[in-house]
């Protein structure tokens, strides 16, 4: 296969990353394969809903990170991995795996990627979504409420005790580690752009 470019995408919750990483994944289609953080949640089996819900999920021990490591290692390597499925509505872990193939270009997606230095050093490209807190809070509360079935209370008590405090603690103080700041993600076409001609090259190289 030649070398893979591995490209990581972070960002705050809501801030365009998925968008980003979604127009990314489009444009390239089978040169492409993704892997995103929030599938390694770890699983509470053990936990009521009720538990699971006062779970504080935008911490890093939250993840299941030495797996996602494993599995990114493998996928550089040329092998596919069983990736875990996450299920929003239930808090907790699918039963369910899905087989990630490798390809040219990995996208690793997720709020905390560039929080952990192992992480860092598997990739390439380290690209942090930057956008501005109250368009996150409101991007958040859509996509909460209508696609994973969350009360209204629910997702802002959810912002105010766990998501604004950890995006303080960890989220924004890694992006010192990132390669490239793109205000806006998925919107903004003129970093859209440079991103797909690195890409470009990687794929006319190999």
């Amino acid at each position: 296969m030649g070398k893979i470019l591995v490209i990581g995408i972070a960002g705050g919750s809501g801030s365009g990353k998925t968008t980003l990483t979604n127009q990314i994944a489009a444009h390239f289609q089978e040169s492409v394969t993704i892997i995103k953080h929030d599938d390694y949640y770890k699983a509470h089996d053990d936990l009521t809903y009720e538990e699971r819900c006062r779970l504080n999920y935008d911490h890093p021990n939250a993840f299941d990170t030495e797996l996602m490591i494993r599995h990114l290692k493998e996928l550089r390597q040329g092998k596919a991995v069983e990736c875990p499925i996450y299920d929003y509505t239930v808090h907790n872990r699918s039963k369910n795996t899905v087989i990630v193939n490798p390809a040219k270009v990995i996208l690793v997606e997720g709020i905390l990627i560039f929080e952990d230095p192992r992480l860092c050093e598997l990739m390439d490209i380290r690209i942090f979504v930057d956008t501005d807190a109250d368009l996150r809070i409101i991007r958040r509360i859509q996509r909460d409420v209508m696609e994973r079935a969350r009360s209204l209370d629910s997702v802002i008590n959810q912002y105010l005790s766990t998501v604004k405090p950890m995006h303080e603690q960890f989220v924004e103080p890694s992006k010192k580690n990132a390669n490239i700041i793109v205000p806006e993600g998925g919107y903004n076409k003129v970093a859209m752009e440079m991103i797909r001609n690195q890409i470009d090259r990687h794929l006319r190289e190999e």
